[in-house]
């Protein structure tokens, strides 16, 4: 089986799976982006209580996503041997395939990262963190034999553990996707804040200075009609279009769930809103699903918005 394959086939049979491993390797970081991809996620519960969390999940119904547990040695009667023999079983009962993800780090590493934090190690409290690393290892081993999945985080950024557990985890033929805003916005009343990529429209042609579409949007067609005539726009959107068409699957693959991309002109009513319409028609055809918001469209308005000048209040 080639190894992509592998990944799917993991990731589609997997419905429970015990995070674990060295305090400070990066578990509750494999968590949050486990639940990014739709699992449940529980951290330190009981193990005593994980059957019990499964026959409630049996029975709940309409709720199909899969379970993470992050079970380490701060777990209350924490017992490797015992968390070992709870996947056999949970296996042996079919239905239900149980897997252990173990995030291993070295001490070297992992004493770095305490002393930068400043945290104290969960078994070392009143002695050195090397003290705790070396007990802990030791309480783990069954673990770390048994793991299904080994991430070894010692080379690792937040973002490589992040991609690691996405390209690991994620659902074949996945519907988890990057959650993608379009944002129009006029200039004159302040640029987008929360924009993560925006793009300037004001190099072209403005409604605003005919008078039959001024009172009009970008959503009309005369107005999107004398925006796309512009011999500027064919070649600028098809670059802009080109250019989030590498930008979108990068950012997903670097682990971003949420990606604002907006476009700005004079007064947020003419250009803006029609390229923002055009490029969500674009990106629906591509596989995306943008959901579009349009910052400031509302009735034009006479007076100048306060502390803008009254001809830019109204320019779009």
């Amino acid at each position: 089986m080639t190894e992509t394959a592998d990944v799917l086939n993991l990731a589609e049979r997997t419905r429970v799976l015990l995070v674990t491993g060295m305090s400070g390797a990066g578990k509750s970081t494999a968590l949050k982006a486990l639940e990014d991809l739709g699992y449940e996620a529980v951290d330190n519960m009981p193990l005593r209580l994980l059957k019990r969390l499964l026959k409630f999940k049996d029975r709940e119904e309409g709720d199909d996503r899969p379970l993470a547990v992050g079970i380490d040695s701060r777990t209350r009667a924490f017992d490797a041997d015992g968390v070992v023999e709870t996947v056999r079983e949970i296996n042996r009962a079919g239905g239900v395939e149980a897997r252990i993800l173990f995030l291993d780090c070295s001490g070297e590493e992992l004493t770095r990262r305490f002393s930068e934090t400043r945290r104290r190690h969960p078994l070392a409290q009143d002695r050195p963190a090397a003290d705790g690393i070396a007990r802990e290892r030791e309480l783990l081993a069954p673990l770390r034999l048994a793991a299904d999945i080994l991430l070894d985080t010692t080379d690792f950024t937040f973002h490589d553990l992040r991609r690691n557990v996405t390209t690991k985890f994620s659902p074949p033929r996945s519907t988890v996707r990057l959650t993608v805003t379009l944002m129009s916005f006029g200039f004159a009343r302040g640029i987008a804040r929360d924009a993560d990529l925006v793009f300037d429209m004001r190099f072209l042609a403005n409604p605003h200075w005919v008078d039959d579409l001024r009172p009009l949007t970008g959503r009309d067609p005369a107005v999107g009609a004398y925006i796309a005539a512009d011999p500027a726009f064919d070649e600028a959107f098809a670059k802009i279009a080109d250019l989030l068409a590498t930008l979108l699957p990068a950012y997903q693959r670097e682990g971003k769930s949420y990606l604002t991309v907006a476009f700005g002109c004079t007064g947020g009513r003419h250009r803006s809103v029609y390229v923002t319409e055009r490029m969500a028609a674009h990106l629906r055809e591509s596989g995306y699903d943008p959901t579009v918001v349009h910052r400031d469209l509302g009735p034009v308005a006479d007076a100048a918005t306060p502390g803008v000048p009254e001809r830019e209040s109204v320019k779009a």
